[in-house]
Parts: C-alpha cells; sequence; structure tokens
C-alpha cells in the first residue's frame, strides 16, 4: 500500500480507502462486511468512510459492529462521517438536516455512538447549506475540533468559491479551516478534480477522499450489455442512477477503454482507479466492493498506476474526449 499526505497536513491516508455507499446493509451483510474490512485492513487500507445518510445510519452501525468485533488498535486506522442529509429522507423535521449548529453537532454524536467510538478522524459537511452561515457551519467544526468529537473537518460536493469562502471566514476568526474535500472523480466525472478546485488545491492545500472511482460500476464494463442482477444500477430507488450512467454514448467509450485495460494486461476497473491516482490532488480514492474477489483485483490499482506513463494517459484522454 501507498500512504499520501491528505493536503498540508499531517495525516497520512491509504491511496485507496474503503467506503460504504450503498454496499453495508443493503447488498452486504455483517459477515460479509467483516470478510471485506478485514481483507481492505490486512492490505494497508487505514481510511473507512461512512455517512450519516448511507441507509438512515444503519451503515455506520454495521461499520461500528465491526470494527468492535475486530478490536484492531484505534490509533491504526480513519474513519469518517458525513453530516447534511438525516436520516429520515423526505421525512426529515426541520432540524433534522442541513449544517445548522442543531444538526451538525447531534449528528457527529449520532455517528459516534452508531459506530461505537470516541472520535470520529474526519467529519464532512455532506452538501453546501445556503441557509446556514457560513460562520455557524465553521464555528461549530472548530468546537467539534476543541471537544476532540472530530480530528479534522472537511466538505463534499462544495464548490470551489464555496470552499475558499469557509477558508476565509476561518481566517477572518482564527479558526482552522476545511482539511479535505471529497468529489465525486472518474473519468466520466472530471471538472472540478482537474479544473475547478486548482485554486483550491494552490492556495489552501486541501486533501482529497474521492468516491466513485468506478463511476457507480459502469467503468468495471459489467453494464455494457444490460444491468445484472444485485448490481448497484438494479436496486430500487437507485433509477436517477441508471438513467444519468446507462448512456450508449459512455458504454461505446467503457468498451474501447476495456480494450486498451487488455492491451496493457490489466482488468478495465483497475485501470480506472489507477488513472485516479495518477493526479497529484488525489489523497485517497474510496473502493466499495461487495465481493473479496472484486476488492482483491481493484487493490491491485497501487501497482498499475505506476505503470500508466504519459502516452497511455494521452491515449485514454483521445478515449474519453472530456479532459478540462
Amino acid at each position: 500500500m501507498e500512504y499520501r499526505k491528505m493536503g498540508k497536513t499531517g495525516l497520512k491516508l491509504s491511496a485507496l480507502s474503503y467506503g460504504s455507499w450503498v454496499t453495508f446493509s443493503r447488498q452486504v451483510d455483517d459477515t460479509a462486511s467483516d470478510r471485506l474490512m478485514g481483507l481492505a485492513y490486512d492490505s494497508g487500507i487505514n481510511f473507512f468512510d461512512n455517512a450519516e445518510a448511507y441507509e438512515g445510519g444503519r451503515s455506520e452501525e454495521m461499520m461500528g459492529r465491526v470494527l468492535k468485533h475486530k478490536n484492531w488498535d484505534r490509533t491504526s486506522y480513519c474513519i469518517s462521517s458525513k453530516a447534511f442529509f438525516g436520516l429520515h429522507g423526505k421525512n426529515n423535521k426541520p432540524t433534522q438536516h442541513g449544517l445548522s449548529r442543531k444538526h451538525l453537532t447531534e449528528a457527529c454524536h449520532a455517528a459516534l455512538r452508531r459506530m461505537q467510538t470516541d472520535y470520529l478522524d474526519l467529519f464532512y459537511c455532506h452538501r453546501p447549506d445556503p441557509e446556514t452561515p457560513m460562520e455557524e457551519i465553521v464555528w461549530t467544526m472548530n468546537i467539534l475540533l476543541q471537544q476532540g468529537k472530530i480530528l479534522y473537518w472537511g466538505t463534499s460536493e462544495w464548490s470551489a468559491d464555496e470552499i475558499i469562502a469557509a477558508h476565509e471566514v476561518a481566517k477572518q476568526l482564527h479558526l482552522i479551516g476545511p482539511a479535505m474535500e471529497q468529489p465525486q472523480y472518474n473519468l466520466f466525472a472530471r471538472d472540478n478534480m482537474e479544473l475547478d478546485y486548482l485554486p483550491v488545491f494552490l492556495n489552501y492545500g486541501m486533501g482529497t477522499t474521492i468516491w466513485s472511482p468506478l463511476a457507480s460500476g459502469l467503468l468495471t464494463g459489467k453494464y455494457n450489455d444490460g444491468i445484472p442482477d444485485g448490481s448497484r444500477l438494479s436496486l430500487e430507488n437507485y433509477s436517477w442512477l441508471k438513467e444519468r450512467m446507462l448512456q450508449e454514448e459512455k458504454l461505446e467509450k467503457v468498451r474501447d477503454l476495456a480494450d486498451l485495460a487488455a492491451t496493457l494486461g490489466t482488468s478495465l476497473a483497475v485501470l480506472s482507479i489507477a488513472w485516479c491516482l495518477c493526479n497529484e490532488h488525489v489523497t485517497t480514492a474510496i473502493l466499495g466492493a461487495t465481493r473479496e474477489a472484486q476488492l482483491t483485483e481493484n487493490l491491485k490499482a497501487i501497482e498499475v498506476y505506476h505503470k500508466l506513463t504519459p502516452a497511455i494517459l494521452a491515449e485514454i484522454d483521445l478515449i474519453m474526449g472530456n479532459k478540462p
């Protein structure tokens, strides 16, 4: 495994990490999650990602049970949570979502209970909240830092302007600004990481914990001939994801990428993850495997990304035709 500093902080995260979005409590049970997290940890992964909204908190509960059973040295790994959406979706009360001091504080306390831990290493504002003053958000996160309930705070799917605003408020108030952003980044979603965030990386030293390096499985090639039973895009309530991903133009590019991967002696999934790691601003790429064989295969990206020469990367850009 390779470890990368999270931006300008002193924290080092494994270049590949493991997340629970969709999978925990939806696609895998306690037994499977125990095996998958064990395989990840034994392979050098030291960051496990979660959020309050994942299966209405049940994902965090499952991860908490696994961590308690594993009884690993708490100082040897990092865990995260994210707050914004709340637990109840459309049934949330006004105080049960957003980035108010009340919801951020209560969401943090609830995540600690669900994951059976004394502190969160990383805690994110899962989306921007224009209804809450930035001063309130920054102050709340700093209070949680001072209380030792979180160690680093960050953002997820914020715009560059919103991240900069948070840093400027923190500077004015002599507080700590966000240390990391969690954006989607893959061969189909490039603009934020490769264009919009460049001033943030340059001026504030933000780290990134990217999600969906395989574009929700599209970049594995498994959807080239339809939607397999049990796959993410076959799940109830994920039709929005299916409509976004399964477009013939995208599938044609996936097939061309698969041909390139074959000439390189690797799989399309490994090539796609390895490509993400070539970006110097990626601290860690979050994997979301549901099977041990799948996770073992995807971990090969650590070896493959060193082999992606400028010529190969240029060929990938030619296939995708979307370089910012």
